[in-house]
C-alpha cells in the first residue's frame, strides 16, 4: 500500500486515530470522494478554521486588515460551503466580512487610493454574500471595490498596474486579484462593455510575459523599462515564478465562469489558458508530479516543489477539463499533480490537524529591500506551513477532483 492511498481518506479532521486504507488500485479521483472518509478539502477546511479561530476578524487592537490571502481561503471556504451545503462555513465567511463592512458599506482598513490590485480580490466575497443575502452594505462594499478599477493607474494601452508604488507595471499574480471581481460584478450589475476590458487583461499580460522557447510566462512586466530587474529591451522581469503562473491560471479560468459565451474575445482567452496548460505540463516534475518554485529550472541547486503554485496547477486544469476549455488528456496531469500534494506536501498532525508544506511565504518585484526577481531571489524566499496562499488553492484543487468523482453526488 501506497503512502499516498494511507493518506488520501483517513478520519476526520478532530479524530485522533489515523486510519490506514487498503486502496491501492484507486485513483486520486476515486479517493478525493470516499463515501465512508472525509474528503480533503472539508478536512484541510475545518483545519483552518480550527487553527485560525476568530483571528481573521476585524479588532482595534491587532493588525489585521483587508487583505488578498483571507479572501483566497474563504473562496476556497465557499467551495466547501457549495460543495456540502453546511452552513458553519457560510457562517465563517460571513463572520469575516461583518466584522470590516460598517453599514453604509465602508470598508475599514480600505484604502482605495493606494491603487493596490491585491486589494480587490477580497471584493469577490462581498458579492457572494450580496447574492446570499441581498443586504446592500456588501453591494455598497463592492462598489468600493469596483470604483478602484475604474479609477486604477494604467498602462498606455490600458493594462492596470499592479500598485501604484510600482507605476506601469502588470504583474501575472494582478489577474486573479482584479479580473474574476471585475468579471462577476460586470455580469452581476449588468454591464456588459467591461468584457473587452477585463479580456484585455489577461492579453495584455500574456503579450508581454510570454515566452516562446519555454512556453512560460515572466512574472512581472515594466512598461517604463526603469526597473533594475526589468530587461532593458523588453520589459520583463529574469524568471518564470511558479506560483505567479499559478496566480494567472486560476485567474482565467475563474474569469471564465463569468465571461459571455457570444463574447469574440472569449476563445483567444480560452486559447491563452491552452497555452498555460501546455507550459505546466511541460515542467510538471515527472518523478512527483509537483512543480518548481523557479519552474525551468528544476535541477538547479536551491530550487524546491512548492505547494501553492502545483496546488493552483491542479485546481486550474482540473477546472478546465470539467468546463471544456482543455483536452481530456490534462485530468491526468491534474491527478498526477494531485497524488504529487499528498504524497509529498501533506501532513497529518497527532490530534488529526492537517499541514500543507513548502509554501513560499511571499516573492515580488522591485520595493524596499529591493528584490531583483533573480534565481537566487525567489529560492531565499521564506518557506512556510499553512500559509493562506497554499492553503485556500490546495482546498480549491481537492473541491475540483472530488467533483470528478462519478459517485452520484451533485457536484454543481
Amino acid at each position: 500500500m501506497t503512502n499516498f492511498h494511507s493518506r488520501l481518506w483517513h478520519g476526520a479532521v478532530a479524530a485522533t486515530i489515523i486510519l490506514t486504507l487498503s486502496c491501492q488500485s484507486q485513483s486520486p479521483r476515486e479517493q478525493a470522494t470516499a463515501s465512508n472518509h472525509t474528503p480533503w478539502s472539508i478536512r484541510m477546511a475545518q483545519s483552518e478554521m480550527q487553527r485560525r479561530g476568530d483571528s481573521f476578524l476585524f479588532n482595534d487592537s491587532t493588525k489585521t486588515s483587508w487583505v488578498y490571502e483571507t479572501a483566497v481561503f474563504m473562496k476556497a471556504l465557499e467551495q466547501v460551503w457549495q460543495q456540502t451545503g453546511e452552513q458553519k462555513y457560510f457562517d465563517y465567511i460571513k463572520a469575516f466580512a461583518d466584522s470590516y463592512i460598517e453599514p453604509d458599506g465602508n470598508i475599514k482598513t480600505y484604502e482605495l487610493e493606494e491603487y493596490n490590485i491585491d486589494h480587490v480580490n477580497p471584493g469577490k466575497v462581498l458579492l457572494m454574500l450580496y447574492n446570499a443575502t441581498h443586504d446592500e452594505k456588501y453591494k455598497n462594499a463592492a462598489a468600493l471595490n469596483m470604483k478602484q478599477l475604474e479609477t486604477h493607474p494604467r498602462t498606455k494601452e490600458g493594462g492596470f498596474w499592479h500598485k501604484n508604488i510600482y507605476p506601469w507595471q502588470m504583474w501575472l499574480d494582478g489577474i486573479y486579484m482584479g479580473a474574476p471581481f471585475y468579471a462577476e460584478y460586470a455580469k452581476m450589475f449588468d454591464r456588459p462593455e467591461a468584457f473587452d476590458d477585463i479580456a484585455n487583461q489577461i492579453i495584455f499580460v500574456a503579450h508581454h510575459t510570454y515566452d516562446s522557447t519555454t512556453g512560460l510566462y515572466y512574472h512581472g512586466w515594466d512598461e517604463s523599462k526603469q526597473q533594475k530587474w526589468a530587461d532593458p529591451v523588453t520589459g520583463r522581469s529574469p524568471n518564470f515564478w511558479g506560483r505567479a503562473i499559478g496566480w494567472y491560471a486560476i485567474g482565467i479560468v475563474d474569469v471564465l465562469d463569468y465571461f459571455p459565451n457570444d463574447h469574440p474575445k472569449r476563445e483567444e482567452i480560452i486559447a491563452i489558458l491552452r497555452d498555460v496548460a501546455r507550459g505546466v505540463q511541460n515542467y510538471q516534475d515527472e518523478k512527483t508530479g509537483l512543480w518548481y518554485q523557479v519552474m525551468d529550472q528544476g535541477g538547479r541547486e536551491g530550487n524546491f516543489l512548492e505547494a501553492s503554485a502545483s496546488s493552483m496547477f491542479v485546481y486550474a486544469l482540473a477546472k478546465a477539463v470539467r468546463n471544456g476549455y482543455l483536452d481530456q488528456a490534462y485530468l491526468a496531469v491534474a491527478e498526477k499533480g494531485y497524488r504529487g500534494i499528498l504524497e509529498n506536501l501533506i501532513k497529518v498532525e497527532p490530534e488529526g490537524l492537517v499541514t500543507l508544506t513548502q509554501v513560499c511565504q511571499v516573492a515580488g518585484l522591485g520595493g524596499k529591500p529591493y528584490r531583483d526577481g533573480s534565481y537566487e531571489y525567489y529560492i531565499s524566499t521564506p518557506v512556510v506551513d499553512n500559509d493562506l496562499k497554499g492553503v485556500g488553492p490546495f482546498i480549491m484543487a481537492s473541491v475540483e477532483m472530488e467533483r470528478l468523482q462519478p459517485s452520484g453526488k451533485k457536484t454543481e
